[in-house]
């Protein structure tokens, strides 16, 4: 039978690294095989669990939850074709603010190493030990805040110094003013229950696994146009060594997010076979709680959110695309690569 309960120091276990991970003195988390390839922080002991749990998850008739970054593909703003055309007539404060908005959101990730959540064992009838719930507080949920925000005190950046790695290389750190991240844009019913069956602090923790498994969607679909924009071999024709490095890094980037999206579809997908208990004494099926609540926002991300969202992107670019001296034609042609 497959290991099931796992220690905290074990879901921390890191592989043995041929060569760390590095770039000008940099150094972020992770490392490097003998033949050199990239293998993810922290994925020793977590991957070996991770697999173990979703075996016996489907061996119980259950499955990871039903989800993945495709029901975002709708347009971007601004699209591939937008994003290199703007680069190429020397525009390029739009992707360089995006690359820091990137990484300083990224940082902000790290919250979750030293967040509380309560335990979910307290409203399901079942054993959830042997469970990946049951290791949220046991070392899940803090891995996945140290990916993103790294492990400063000790010298080794995560996901948000390697964002702002792949933007020094290619634009150095100065090249633009200082930006921060927009403010977000909350759904319409924020605040309002919407699980009324259990108590509040166990909904919130519910809301935010599935609020972040959608956040990491946008994010795939985010890096991967990224990635896509620094391969683009019609760009930074002086510097394409830098931009393939500074692409290859985006690249480890989505390889550690391949961990989170699953982890994050293994905790939704065991909750969905639970059963909850309800604040009247009686109990439901999780998946009655989980379907009904990821349903409304599904409709929010793919049809309300990205209206607002691309709306107020063009009316920040239109302002950046002003200001060039050549701002006037430059804002036409991009007007006409939409779609």
């Amino acid at each position: 039978m497959d290991k099931l309960i796992y220690a905290e120091s074990e879901l921390y276990s890191e592989h043995t690294y041929d060569c760390l991970h590095q770039i000008e003195s940099v150094r972020m988390h992770g490392g490097f095989d003998a033949q050199g390839t990239y293998i993810p922080p922290r994925s020793k002991g977590r991957r070996a669990a991770i697999e173990a749990w979703t075996k016996a998850l489907k061996s119980r008739g259950g499955d990871l939850f039903d989800a993945n970054a495709s029901l975002l593909s709708g347009a971007r703003m601004p699209n591939h074709r937008q994003a290199v055309f703007l680069i190429a007539q020397g525009v390029d404060q739009p992707f360089w603010n995006s690359l820091t908005i990137t990484g300083k959101i990224e940082g902000r990730g790290r919250v979750l190493a030293e967040m509380a959540f309560p335990d979910l064992q307290e409203i399901i009838e079942e054993d959830i030990s042997e469970m990946a719930l049951g290791h949220l507080n046991n070392g899940l949920l803090a891995i996945h805040g140290i990916d993103e925000g790294g492990e400063p005190d000790k010298g080794i950046g995560g996901h948000d110094v390697m964002w702002f790695v792949a933007r020094d290389i290619v634009f150095g750190d100065q090249a633009h003013p200082d930006v921060e991240p927009p403010e977000a844009i909350a759904r319409p019913e924020a605040g309002r229950r919407l699980m009324p069956e259990i108590e509040p602090q166990y909904e919130g923790m519910l809301s935010f696994l599935m609020n972040l498994l959608m956040i990491e969607f946008r994010a795939e679909i985010g890096f991967e146009a990224t990635q896509k924009t620094f391969r683009d071999q019609a760009l930074f024709l002086d510097r394409r060594e830098v931009a393939e490095t500074a692409a290859a890094l985006i690249g480890r980037i989505r390889l550690d997010e391949e961990i989170h999206v699953e982890s994050l579809r293994l905790y939704l997908g065991e909750f969905r076979e639970l059963t909850v208990q309800t604040i009247d004494g009686g109990s439901l099926p999780g998946s009655e709680l989980i379907d009904r609540f990821w349903q409304g926002l599904v409709i929010w991300a793919t049809q309300e959110q990205p209206l607002i969202a691309a709306e107020n992107q063009y009316k920040s670019l239109k302002s950046m695309i002003l200001e060039h001296e050549q701002g006037e034609k430059i804002l036409q042609q991009f007007d006409q690569l939409a779609g």
